[in-house]
């Protein structure tokens, strides 16, 4: 039986609390993502220094969620679920008693913190995995919709809750960086909200026993897998260069926009980002996962390129909110179609090896990016970058994977 879009996904137990965890989780990444540069800054640290502890941040996620998702089908998703949680309260609770570079690094190479408002950590695979594994193959793609939808939800609550709440701190006499700090605070102190829900998940979760020989929980699909993943690389390395914290840093000097407007500015982006993942659904069943990547993240990442072309805020902002109401699209259809080409107890893996080339290939340009917005002159060649690179990534995509497309469609 077919998902028709816009119906509520049919959920279970495990299903609703793993919808949880996500919008929690995302909540958080969404409040710190609009203030994390601007605390950076207040610290004392200089663009140069930002982009490389961003980059780090980044690349210790890579080595930690490839531990984590490749052995959480065979040591328990629950439990490596729960490590993650521990993890962010391990970042989040030095980044705010701290002020020293090295400790930041440490804090952010071993522990679980999101620059980006995105997805970071080992939870996004292992949550992927463990809703294919109690949902039926053909509400796949309609459920990971809601749950993209979820996550864009909450992560523009929170960005509209961060910078307000930053904002309004200020307004009542607390200095810049300290109204920061309190968001800090607060992100650690969800790590452990969430670990109180990934402790309620019940063993139907949990993956079937491996095959034998397989490799990197991987086995017959682990071409495919290897070949999504440096795509995927090329595309993430490509949005390194404008997360979410260092946009909000540009709109910041470029135009002045204080915290609270930032917020708001992201909230609308944000919410436009998820609801367009409904629309996925239908256009995915009608023109297959592969296309509907490819045709509706072309126009999207045109539109990233315009937006430092902008010559006043208004327009910088529609541009910019009429790319976030297309450039999600292309994420249920995304994690859909790595769930539909691989084996079951191959999914933990799957979600897993290419959420980290994603990682690894968006830790590669915070340290790029940051000299760049550093200096007026080349503030918007960040956006250049990252829109052309994107752009090569739709046509590389189309051209490897347009033949699969049908199969994979129907699941």
């Amino acid at each position: 039986m077919s998902q028709t879009p816009g119906a509520t996904p049919p959920l279970g137990r495990d299903g609703r609390l793993l919808f949880a965890t996500r919008a929690a989780r995302m909540f958080s990444y969404g409040f710190l993502s609009v203030v994390l540069v601007l605390y950076l800054a207040g610290l004392g640290f200089s663009e140069g220094r930002i982009g490389l502890l961003l980059t780090l941040t980044l690349a210790g996620d890579v080595l930690v969620s490839l531990w984590i998702t490749l052995h959480a089908d065979r040591m328990g998703r629950r439990r490596m679920l729960l490590l993650g949680a521990a993890l962010m309260v391990a970042a989040g609770v030095p980044f705010a008693l701290s002020g020293n570079f090295t400790v930041l690094v440490l804090a952010a190479t071993f522990g679980v913190i999101s620059p980006s408002g995105n997805e970071v950590g080992p939870f996004l695979a292992i949550e992927q995995a463990a809703l294919s594994q109690v949902l039926p193959e053909d509400r796949r793609t309609g459920v990971f919709a809601w749950y993209h939808l979820a996550g864009a939800f909450a992560t523009a609550l929170g960005a509209l809750a961060g910078g307000w709440t930053a904002q309004g701190l200020q307004a009542s006499g607390l200095a810049p960086v300290a109204s920061y700090r309190v968001l800090v605070y607060a992100y650690a102190g969800m790590g452990l909200i969430l670990a109180a829900f990934f402790a309620r998940v019940s063993g139907d979760v949990e993956a079937p026993p491996s095959a034998p020989g397989a490799r990197l929980g991987l086995h017959a699909s682990r071409g495919v897998v290897l070949r999504l993943s440096a795509l995927f690389s090329l595309d993430a390395f490509a949005g390194g260069f404008v997360i979410q914290s260092l946009v909000a840093y540009w709109f910041h000097r470029r135009f002045g926009v204080e915290p609270g407007m930032l917020g708001s500015i992201f909230f609308t982006a944000n919410l436009l980002a998820g609801l367009s993942a409904l629309y996925a659904v239908r256009l995915a069943r009608r023109i297959g996962l592969v296309r509907t990547m490819v045709v509706t993240h072309i126009p999207s990442n045109v539109l990233l390129i315009l937006v430092p072309l902008m010559p006043n805020l208004p327009l910088a902002i529609g541009v910019l909110l009429l790319r976030f109401s297309i450039s999600q699209m292309d994420v249920p259809t995304r994690q859909a179609y790595t769930m539909a080409v691989v084996a079951p107890d191959e999914r933990s893996a799957a979600a897993g090896v290419t959420g980290i080339a994603r990682t690894a290939g968006a830790a590669v340009s915070p340290v790029l990016a940051g000299p760049l917005f550093a200096l007026p002159a080349l503030a918007g060649l960040p956006f250049f970058i990252a829109g052309g690179l994107k752009l090569l990534y739709d046509l590389l995509l189309y051209r490897s994977f347009k033949a699969s497309d049908a199969g994979a469609s129907e699941k």
